[in-house]
């Protein structure tokens, strides 16, 4: 069967994928930009990647008229503005209607679950895209999933925050609304046994674990899990705005995504039935048995995916590895090229490194400094770590820095930050030969916005000097313990 399938790069779509592929089906991943496809060993011959922009009707023609079924995994949790309703209805209408001129059976939808008579924003967004899906007269899956429990997912990763971080908590009321959590394997095995499935067709099914649970229950049982003792205390006083401020500050969510995900906690999200265990039998993973298989992939620096691989403005609006390229004029640098005598290897598997658990290496502490600031400036702060600690690709997260490349055969890694800055910033790391010798180039290169920005920059200069000097000393000479 030929499937296309969007938002391949995505935290669904990227497990998926493989899945797919194990069951011999013929894939059509569309992306924005091919560039940005985690494109990993060995995807087979099964696998052809188009490029296609979901605002754009016309890119959408690249679509092969001969798919069989389509995924449509595509939603931006992290927009929050005026027109954000609008741009998600227009995506799903410009693909319906590329659908409608090919030979398409089946779409499938996973969105989330909106049984509440009154939907917070985004969940109301995700109601009218059904909506749009369903007119386009191809049979419709429909799939609404509660949170979901797994390695690198937001839900996960808040619920992981907030309980390891803070032994008491005074939490706003939404800590009391009940949820049904399901696991991500779950949700992946819904995903594929609806597919060419007659049965499904036409049809919208609530998908869940078996717990029912608050989320304060939910930061109990991961406390459990983990042999925690906390205590959490629930005050009526704490407004969305409070609420939001408060996950973007303890969590690594932006401002953005945490006021979304809040907005949305004032609903129940609980399956009104159990329909979906007719047409995909499945026993389901309990809350607890979700955490432990989160907890083993994080152990062994296995996770698949993250929801932080998503960009920081969301898909709808952000095309940044146009920035792969630094730009040369109108820009400000400082450089560092710093001589070493140990194995090429041995320093670039420093580089390769950075970030997450392991730091910056020099003056940590400063680094924190500015991802705290950056916090309360509504940006994305440090606390996004990285989704491996063994391996970079291009669009992965390096704690408030963007991978745009990540060569490790000519020894390169390039960042661009997004952080809250009044310009544009971009990091580069590689390692050099001389005359015979090596060093490590070290540049930091920024735009600036305006007055605004040339100030910021010389205000910075101060730092720069000792920071990235002292940073490229220590790559050069740091030795891991073994």
């Amino acid at each position: 069967m030929k499937v296309l399938l969007t938002g391949a790069n995505g935290y669904i779509g990227t497990r998926l994928l493989p899945l797919l592929l194990e069951e011999n089906h013929e894939i059509v991943c569309m992306v924005r930009d091919k560039r940005r496809f985690i494109n990993q060993s060995d995807l087979s011959e099964q696998v052809t990647i188009i490029t296609g922009d979901l605002l754009d009707a016309e890119s959408l023609k690249e679509i092969p008229s001969d798919i069989d079924a389509a995924y449509y995994l595509v939603h931006s949790m992290s927009s929050h503005g005026s027109e954000f309703d609008d741009m998600e209805k227009k995506s799903a209408e410009n693909f319906s209607k590329a659908l409608q001129r090919t030979n398409c059976k089946q779409i499938i939808y996973l969105t989330g679950i909106a049984n509440d008579e009154h939907l917070s924003k985004h969940l109301g967004s995700r109601l009218a895209v059904e909506e749009q899906l369903k007119a386009s007269k191809i049979a419709c899956t429909i799939l609404r999933a509660a949170i979901i429990i797994g390695s690198g997912s937001a839900s996960f990763e808040i619920i992981r925050d907030l309980t390891e971080k803070i032994p008491v908590m005074v939490t706003p009321k939404w800590v009391k609304t009940k949820c049904q959590p399901i696991g991500i394997r779950d949700v992946l095995a819904y995903l594929q046994g609806v597919l060419h499935n007659e049965k499904a067709y036409n049809q919208t099914f609530d998908i869940g674990g078996p717990d029912v649970l608050t989320y304060r229950e939910m930061m109990m049982g991961y406390a459990k899990e983990r042999g925690l003792k906390r205590w959490i205390f629930t005050v009526p006083v704490l407004t969305p705005r409070l609420s939001s401020l408060w996950l973007n500050m303890i969590t690594p969510v932006p401002y953005s995504l945490a006021r979304s995900l809040v907005d949305s906690m004032k609903n129940e999200v609980v399956c009104k039935d159990d329909r979906i265990h007719d047409v995909v039998p499945r026993e389901c993973l309990t809350y607890a048995e979700s955490l432990h298989l989160a907890f083993e992939k994080i152990d062994q620096n296995s996770i698949v995916s993250s929801w932080k691989d998503a960009l920081n403005r969301g898909y709808l609006d952000t095309n940044f590895m146009d920035q792969i390229k630094v730009p040369q004029n109108g820009t400000l640098e400082y450089k560092v090229k710093m001589p070493f005598e140990r194995k090429a290897e041995e320093v670039f598997d420093n580089i390769w490194s950075i970030g997450g658990s392991r730091g910056w290496y020099y003056m940590d502490w400063l680094w924190q400094f500015r991802g705290l600031l950056d916090k309360m400036f509504g940006g994305v702060g440090t606390r996004r770590g990285r989704t491996s600690n063994v391996d970079i690709q291009a669009g992965d997260v390096l704690d408030f820095w963007r991978v745009l490349l990540a060569d490790k055969k000519n020894k390169r890694l390039l960042l661009f930050a997004e952080m809250k800055v009044p310009g544009e910033a971009w990091l580069e790391l590689k390692l050099v030969e001389l005359h015979g010798k090596a060093f490590l180039s070290q540049i930091a290169t920024f735009r600036p916005k305006g007055l605004w920005g040339r100030m910021y920059w010389y205000a910075m200069w101060p730092f720069h000097i000792v920071l990235f000097r002292g940073m490229a000393k220590q790559i050069t000479t740091f030795k891991p313990q073994k």
